[in-house]
This record gives structure tokens, sequence and C-alpha cells, in this order.
């Protein structure tokens, strides 16, 4: 993957947008992120996150195009929004999925948007006692933590 390459393209898009900004730090994670430093966040996060979705989405498919093949997987970040998205979405599940292995019942998420019902499924697979699945349409889609009966979680009852 061309680092420097995917880095020149968030500036690029940055000045086409007018949107100043400090420095472009390269972490290399799995998946590697180019994470934005810039006094002018909020207006590049948006509300609810959809203007840095749909930065994150063309960043993407500009660096995909100039790659081809050798894209490889990347995150762009902004003031860390994403490294804490992820993390509170990783607490809220793991709250939630507990309660449904001791209540034994379903748990409905609020709607979230595909990249973050797929952050909820990653974070739950191979989870004992419980499978998750997405329900409903457009902008009212979630994910429903479902607890299912194993052998693990009847023995001794």
């Amino acid at each position: 993957m061309n680092h420097e390459l995917i880095a020149k393209t968030i500036r690029e898009l940055l000045g086409v947008m007018g949107i100043a900004y400090d420095n472009i730090e390269i972490l290399a994670e799995e998946p590697v992120r180019f994470v934005v430093k810039t006094g002018e966040a909020g207006v590049l996060i948006g509300p609810r996150g959809t203007t840095y979705a749909a930065f994150s989405h063309l960043v993407r498919k500009i660096a995909g195009k100039r790659l081809g093949e050798e894209e490889g997987r990347f995150v762009v970040d902004v003031n860390d929004y994403h490294a804490n998205l992820v993390e509170a979405i990783r607490k809220k599940v793991s709250i939630l999925s507990e309660r449904a292995r001791t209540f034994k019942t379903d748990v409905e998420l609020e709607p979230m948007s595909p990249y973050e019902r797929l952050i909820v499924h990653t974070i739950c697979q191979g989870s004992r006692g419980i499978k998750t699945e997405s329900k409903g349409e457009g902008k009212g889609r979630r994910v429903v933590i479902r607890y299912i009966e194993t052998e693990e979680n009847t023995a001794g009852v």
C-alpha cells in the first residue's frame, strides 16, 4: 500500500473542501490509520459523523482508482473520532451482550450506519451465547444481539 499517495489524496481533498489541517499522521496499525489533525473537526465530522463517512468514502474511492488492486485496508480518522467511536461501540456492545446472556433475552440497538453495524457484528463474532443480526430498512436499520441456548450456558440449570 502506498501510504504517501493516500496521504496526498487526503491533503488534496481537504484543500478542495477548504479545510485547514495541522498534519496527517500515519499509524502502522491493522488496518493502517491516517489521522487528520485539524481545528475544523466539527466541519469535517458533521452531524452524527455523516460528513466524516462521506469524506472517508471519497478518499477510499479516489485512492482505489489511483492504486488499483494495491489499495489495501486503511481508515481515515479525524482527531481520533473513528478510534473513539469504535471504543464507545465496543463498550456498549460488551454491556448489552452481557445483558442478553444474563437475562436470556434479545437486545435491540439503536439505528446505526452500515459501518457501525459491521463493527458490532465483528465484535460479537465468536462470542459465547449470543449472535447478531441486522433488521429494519434504510436509516432505521439496527443490530439485534440475540441470546442463543448452548450446552455451555444451560449446564447446571
